[in-house]
């Protein structure tokens, strides 16, 4: 069973979407009745971030819910056991898409064997035994990305400021030169 697709009111600032109050849960003061067709959807909420989200936390944040009811619904009978089956179909997938790749690993040993051999082959059957080989096959060196950042918020003035001391700099450098067009027209 797959989840329901989330209520938005619209998209954010930056274009994400926003989630709507969550409409089965008793306004504070109320007396909790319960549903078991919106329990059941809820628990299904939950076990379905739970295959890709390990943190308890982090599921209570996305649905607005306590670390609690994400514990209990995991790790009820029901829940492991849902769990379970839902980890098991994901794992099969994964492993008919791995038999898949390993028909096509051959056909790209045999291109660069033609290449080792001197054929001319395409630029494009290289790039996909390329593809199929390093990014697909698993067989791509690891890579680090660092990525570093920084925010500043200046006014006109700082602006301002910064420019002046950059002409100053190039002045200095002899990178700007002052001249009137009539000293340029008559050193030429």
């Amino acid at each position: 069973m797959e989840t329901p697709a989330l209520e938005t009111n619209g998209n954010s600032l930056y274009g994400f979407e926003m989630r709507t109050v969550d409409k089965r849960r008793a306004v504070p003061g109320e007396r909790k009745t319960y549903d078991i067709k919106q329990l059941w959807q809820r628990n299904h909420e939950i076990l379905q971030l739970a295959l890709t989200i390990p943190k308890h936390k982090e599921i209570a944040r996305l649905l607005g819910i306590t670390e609690a009811t994400v514990s209990n619904t995991l790790n009820s009978e029901l829940g492991r056991k849902k769990l379970s089956q839902l980890r098991q179909r994901r794992d099969e997938d994964s492993i008919d898409v791995l038999k898949e790749v390993g028909k096509l690993l051959p056909k790209a040993i045999e291109t660069y064997n033609k290449i080792l051999d001197g054929e001319n082959i395409s630029k494009l059957q290289k790039e996909t035994a390329d593809t199929l080989t390093m990014d697909i096959g698993g067989y791509r060196a690891p890579t680090r990305t660092e990525v570093k950042g920084s925010h500043l918020v200046l006014t006109g003035d700082e602006i301002e400021g910064f420019v002046e001391r950059g002409k100053i700099a190039a002045k200095a450098a002899g990178l700007i030169v002052d001249a009137s067009f009539e000293e340029v027209k008559s050193s030429a």
